[in-house]
């Protein structure tokens, strides 16, 4: 067992061990020359798909937390090599910390959850971009299936910066507060390249065949991230990010990341935010096209703000409770000095 060493970045640095793939390699031309990153914790169910994708990518490495089921059985029958993250809070996650520790041998980048795939288009798109010296990142677009279905209307239009240079991408960092409760990999975190930046026609195919108790768990645990986001973001003055983090703005007339937090934190505070965003998706964005499966995921899409906000009022009234504790402490330990 081969061990990678964690320096020390940023605050808490990971425990993370490299276990070389004891599968047959995959000897196929490489007909893709790029690293490919995938973050997975139990995504047997999707990672067979993602990786049957990827022959013919220059080497792929499946960044695994502990999973319980075949999925480092199933990482390693297609030749990718599976290395061990151990996340215990603090920064960075899982797709930084395999930025920053992995020997990767390619000068390009994919990022690649375990739910989405290429088509066979869009791995011929990718092989004439890199190839074009004058841009450094791409944006590749989401085809989202759910529940099965397609979602032609109310799924996300989200574009990722998924494939750049080596060394010239890496992730911003939202929240310094962070625990196990948060998801050990970047939730809405975007990666921000140094350089050039274009948009890809054809778009990965994101279809995640897991339960909806798995995916209700999941995002359980992004809104507990997204609740610490919000929590830190009004410590700071206006909203901007500190000095000590490197974080994307909040832009109307920026990129669309950039557009949709401007959008987000305009309009997060409003009263009855997350019935109506359910409505704008279901209503507004023709959801109800895509049938059940679509009505399940705009109300799961209102849920998600729901929790959130809930989540950040428990939190302001267990501060609210702390406050007059921590008040006595003081006095006790003032009037302690005094008799001294």
């Amino acid at each position: 067992m081969q061990e990678l060493a964690a320096s020390a970045h940023l605050w808490n640095e990971p425990e993370s061990t490299v276990l070389a793939a004891e599968a047959l390699q995959d000897f196929a031309a490489v007909t893709l020359p790029i690293s490919v990153i995938v973050p997975v914790r139990n995504e047997g169910r999707n990672l067979r798909s993602c990786l049957e994708s990827l022959r013919g990518a220059g080497e792929v490495y499946v960044i695994d937390s502990q999973s319980t089921d075949d999925t480092i059985e199933i990482a390693r029958s297609f030749g990718a090599q599976v290395v061990q993250f151990h996340y215990h809070g603090g920064w960075p996650k899982k797709r930084q910390w395999a930025l920053d520790m992995l020997p990767l041998q390619y000068d390009w980048v994919l990022l690649l959850d375990a739910d989405e795939s290429l088509t066979p288009a869009l791995v011929s798109e990718m092989r004439r971009a890199i190839r074009n010296p004058q841009v450094d990142g791409y944006y590749i677009g989401l085809e989202m299936f759910f529940l099965g279905k397609r979602l032609r209307h109310g799924g996300p239009k989200l574009y990722k910066l998924s494939l750049f240079r080596r060394g010239k991408g890496a992730f911003e960092c939202r929240a310094q507060q962070q625990d196990t409760s948060m998801c050990d990999m970047e939730v809405h975190e975007h990666v921000m390249v140094s350089g050039a930046t274009r948009k890809l026609k054809e778009r990965l195919v994101h279809r995640n065949v897991d339960t909806l108790s798995r995916y209700i768990h999941k995002h359980n645990e992004y809104s507990n991230w997204e609740a610490q986001v919000w929590r830190e973001s009004g410590r700071e003055s206006g909203g901007e990010p500190g000095n000590d983090k490197r974080e994307l703005r909040a832009r109307l007339f920026g990129s669309q990341a950039e557009r949709r937090r401007w959008i987000r934190k305009g309009f997060f505070a409003l009263p009855g935010i997350s019935v109506f965003f359910m409505v704008y998706k279901y209503v507004f964005c023709l959801g109800f096209l895509d049938g059940v499966p679509g009505l399940i995921y705009c109300g799961f899409q209102g849920i998600q703000f729901f929790q959130i906000k809930a989540k950040l009022y428990e939190a302001k009234i267990d501060s609210a409770q702390a406050a007059p504790v921590r008040s006595r402490e003081l006095t006790v330990a003032e009037d302690s000095n005094v008799r001294h």
